[in-house]
């Protein structure tokens, strides 16, 4: 495959972080600083746009920053896998960026310097393990990804915080050094390399056993992707922001999770290697536990932010179920996934902060009949819902076709039924809260007593419109994203 030289990468990588101190300057003028965030935004969002052409010209934009050992560099390649991502992320920044203010200010929130400072850190994070060439970069980006996102999680700072700030840590950190570092260690101690290939790095050198160890190593140890049992830090983290939930959900944080271990089973060991092994299995069964056990879980949550953290933790396992089919549609339906979820899962984030910014109501028992109220707000949550549960017409209704039409292209029949149960438990724990919100009657309905409820303010209602716009569209326009996956995988 033909290879670009580029500096671009990097750029939309550094971006962000040149906007920091801008950022804290402004401190002390709201307005200036938020128009700096969306200048940066814009400029990353062009940067990563104006690599597309190339991408889905057959070519690769490759830069290596500095090489630490044979075969170990800080680089950055710009492929299919890492424009899809790269273009869900920064495009989610910009709008995330609009919600955030209508947030922040709607609460009169403190430290807004602080969050957009570390939000900003974070989406550059995000961009360099999109863009990474290799394991090696990909680990580095990771990394600076959970520091960068701990004091989001900790924004308030009360004891509460403190404590899931911890969780936090503990269970991202501890489990990739733990168990990715020394996974990649070992990689890089048999083959001499640690670049993605489509063709994986080993040839030859790994014997079923190890391959199983080493394999499960990568999957616990980016616990960013929320694989049962190194999940609790996700419903933890709630205590953040909405915005945070929303970055962590949707855009950043637990996406680098998923991403990551696609790119270890795609490019480092390879879908022919485990096919081999019969090794798809053995993660299929793991994501499949996760799947179910999280979906029971959030239907007995009343916290509608703890419901949707439960349901990310999910519909992650969709991706990692979907790329260990090992085959062409499984691959498409797993990673198409990424962006179809981010835009459905963004919007139900949106649309629980924006009630409790109007409201002050958090729990789902005391949302019936707002949706009379805040119809904009509940019509958004229902598409939304529909993108998560996987029906038409949304995006989530495509990648869930294929991962059904990939299960059965994998002689994995048994593992379709994972799928269809879900998506029932999916629909049992969102749709209702629809039907309450416009068909149900209100407290103040039942008590008499009007209570003025209406609309929250612009900047947190525009935004979840617009992620509920593009779930739809992707329902009928989902051809980039799925050439980008061709392109990437080389299916």
């Amino acid at each position: 495959m033909e290879t670009i030289i580029s500096i671009k990468p990097l750029l939309a990588v550094l971006v962000s972080l040149f906007v920091i101190p801008v950022l804290v300057s402004s401190s002390g003028k709201p307005n200036v600083r938020e128009s700096w965030i969306f200048v940066a935004g814009a400029i990353k969002l062009v940067l990563v746009l104006s690599m597309l052409p190339v991408i889905l010209g057959g070519k690769q934009i490759v830069l290596t920053l500095f090489e630490i050992a044979p075969g170990a560099a800080i680089a950055f390649r710009v492929d299919g896998l890492g424009m899809l991502f790269a273009i869900v992320a920064a495009s989610l920044y910009i709008v995330t960026s609009i919600y955030s203010i209508g947030y922040m200010r709607g609460l009169n929130e403190h430290g807004q310097t602080r969050f957009v400072s570390f939000f900003a850190l974070a989406i550059s994070a995000t961009i360099g393990a999109a863009f990474s060439a290799n394991l090696l970069t990909l680990y580095l980006f990771y990394e600076i990804l959970s520091l960068a996102t701990y004091p989001l999680v900790t924004h308030h700072q009360d004891a509460t915080s403190r404590i899931s700030g911890r969780r936090y840590l503990t269970f991202i950190l501890g489990t990739s050094i733990a168990l990715v570092l020394p996974a990649m260690i070992y990689c890089y101690h048999v083959t001499g390399t640690l670049e993605f290939s489509t063709a994986g790095i080993f040839t030859g050198q790994l014997s079923k056993p190890a391959a199983l160890v080493l394999l499960l190593m990568f999957v616990f140890g980016f616990a960013k992707a929320g694989i049962m049992p190194f999940h609790t830090w996700l419903p933890a983290a709630m205590v953040a922001p909405t915005p945070v939930s929303a970055l962590l959900h949707a855009v950043a944080v637990v996406k680098v999770g998923v991403f990551s271990i696609v790119r270890v089973i795609t490019g480092i060991f390879g879908v022919d290697l485990l096919a081999d092994f019969n090794l798809g299995v053995v993660v299929m069964s793991i994501a499949s536990v996760t799947i179910l056990v999280s979906s029971c879980i959030a239907l007995s949550q009343d916290e509608l932010k703890r419901r949707l953290a439960y349901s990310t933790i999910s519909q992650l396992s969709y991706i990692i179920f979907g790329v260990a089919l090992l085959s062409p549609q499984g691959l498409t339906g797993g990673v198409i996934h990424i962006a179809m979820h981010a835009f459905g899962k963004i919007t139900l984030f949106f649309c629980a902060g924006a009630i409790f910014v109007a409201t002050g109501k958090k729990y789902i028992s005391q949302m019936q009949g707002l949706g009379k109220k805040m119809p904009f707000t509940f019509a958004a949550f229902f598409v939304g819902a529909l993108g998560v549960i996987g029906l038409p017409p949304t995006g989530g209704f495509y990648s869930k076709w294929n991962l059904i039409l990939g299960t059965l292209e994998a002689q994995q029949t048994i593992f379709m039924l994972v799928l269809l149960v879900s998506s029932f438990l999916n629909a049992f724990y969102f749709l209702p809260i629809v039907f309450k919100a416009f068909f149900g009657k209100s407290e103040e309905e039942d008590n008499k007593t009007p209570v003025k409820i209406q609309e929250a303010n612009l900047c947190l209602v525009i935004p979840l419109i617009i992620t509920a716009i593009i779930s739809v569209v992707l329902f009928f326009y989902p051809t980039m994203f799925v050439n980008l996956i061709k392109i990437g995988l080389s299916i």
